[in-house]
């Protein structure tokens, strides 16, 4: 999960679901209340720690976080200096993901055709907006933190893409790899409010809504293709700031079919089909039982 959360237009909430976790992660976030608080105060470590299922919690985002912090660096130069490649693998994983998500809704009826419909023109409207310019105030990387994390829970939704849209993705991204506290101090409290409060409103949706909202999530995956798609020229603007230096910003996409004379062409098919390949046998692997 967390490196794909590093990738713009790949979403950590897709892994967890197609590994099988993702209401389990839902449902212990939200325990996460006053009355499991009280039990902190009190001083009552072994019902607290069950409580919010903090084994599972810790295992978890310790393997986000140093996931994040070790693969910061390499994707940052994999998207510099590899973009068409790279892309293309986590194009094969989404890919792949949408058949392996939708398939999980019991029953596709009209309500879950709306929804699917519904999330796909979402997350194509948000690949279609232009990003807005580099923001390092603390309200407003407090913002990016809840509006990112939101993104992250959701299948198909990526926290990266969505600070691209923001337009801190790269300010965070070089942030974690220098460790710039004043960064990610204020982004990191936004993620934790963030998370706590939009699990209650997703853990009640499932509950009550459950193959509409597997259906709704599948178009979130769907339409986040566009976002991934391998071929596609970044357009970018040069902003001046206040200190005479000069910022590039990405403003937006030009999509393109790729050439197939190209050998750069067929490596990045042979990675769509390897991400293909790699998250099904995850979603394979997932399903196997451990013995008795």
């Amino acid at each position: 999960m967390g490196a794909a959360n590093v990738i713009p237009g790949v979403s950590g909430g897709t892994i967890a679901l197609i590994t099988g976790i993702y209401e389990r992660l839902i449902n212990a976030i939200k325990s996460i209340d006053l009355a499991a608080l009280k039990l902190l105060l009190k001083k009552q470590w072994k019902p607290f720690w069950t409580v919010i299922d903090g084994t599972f919690l810790t295992a978890l985002f310790l393997g986000i976080g140093v996931s994040i912090v070790s693969l910061a660096k390499l994707l940052e130069y994999l998207l510099d200096k590899h973009e068409t490649l790279t892309m293309a693998f986590f194009f094969g994983l989404i890919l792949i993901s949408v058949f392996l998500v939708a398939r999980t809704v019991t029953q596709w009826n009209l309500t879950a055709l709306i929804a699917l419909a519904i999330g796909t023109a979402i997350a194509v409207g948000i690949a279609l907006l232009a990003p807005a310019s580099e923001n390092s105030s603390f309200f407003y990387l407090f913002a990016c933190g809840i509006v990112a994390m939101c993104s992250m829970i959701l299948p198909g939704l990526s926290g990266s893409f969505v600070l691209i849209i923001m337009g801190n993705y790269a300010l965070i991204l070089g942030a974690i790899g220098s460790f710039n506290l004043s960064i990610i101090i204020p982004l990191a409290l936004g993620c934790v409010f963030g998370i706590i409060a939009f699990s209650h409103l997703l853990a009640w949706i499932f509950k009550h809504f459950h193959d509409q909202t597997i259906a709704l999530m599948s178009g979130f995956i769907l339409g986040s293709l566009a976002i991934i798609w391998p071929w596609k020229n970044t357009l970018t603007n040069t902003l001046q700031r206040d200190d005479g230096s000069s910022k590039e910003v990405v403003t937006g996409y030009d999509w393109f079919m790729p050439s197939l004379v190209d050998t750069q062409t067929w490596m990045a098919v042979a990675l769509i089909v390897i991400g293909a390949l790699s998250l099904w046998l995850m979603e394979k692997g997932s399903a196997v039982k451990k013995p008795a």
